[in-house]
């Protein structure tokens, strides 16, 4: 079995903006607009300040144009977890100490100090 990875990703158009003297999300707007790209302010407001999940290609070439920069600069993929190709862990509860029918984890009942609990439905009554 191959390494399993979980690849993530860092956005960093506020850090380009910024690079490029471009403070706010507004500034952004007739920039695009000048490339065909219509966003409405909230949508440019979650797309610095966030990390979009989804990007449509043209406003993500936009963006590099606008800010004149690669793709890698605005957009970094990480690797965010790896596991192994195979785990030690173990195969059968009872190579952790589990016997069948023995659940780790048991049902309680919390008494209040000073009540006795005598094995009944409810606790009893002093």
């Amino acid at each position: 079995m191959p390494e399993q990875r979980r690849i993530g990703y860092r956005w960093h158009l506020r850090t380009m903006m910024a690079q490029r003297n471009l403070w706010k999300s507004t500034e952004l707007l007739p920039l695009l607009q000048s490339r065909g790209i219509d966003l409405s302010e909230s949508q440019a407001y979650r797309l610095v300040t966030g990390t979009p999940e989804r990007i449509p290609a043209r406003t993500f070439a936009a963006l590099c144009d606008i800010l004149d920069c690669t793709p890698r600069e605005l957009f970094e993929p990480v690797v965010e977890m790896r596991a192994a190709a195979t785990a030690n862990a173990p195969r059968r509860p009872e190579d952790i100490g589990v016997k069948p029918g023995h659940p780790i984890a048991r049902r309680i009942r919390v008494i209040p100090p000073g009540r006795r609990w005598l094995g009944l439905a409810s606790p009893a009554t002093p």
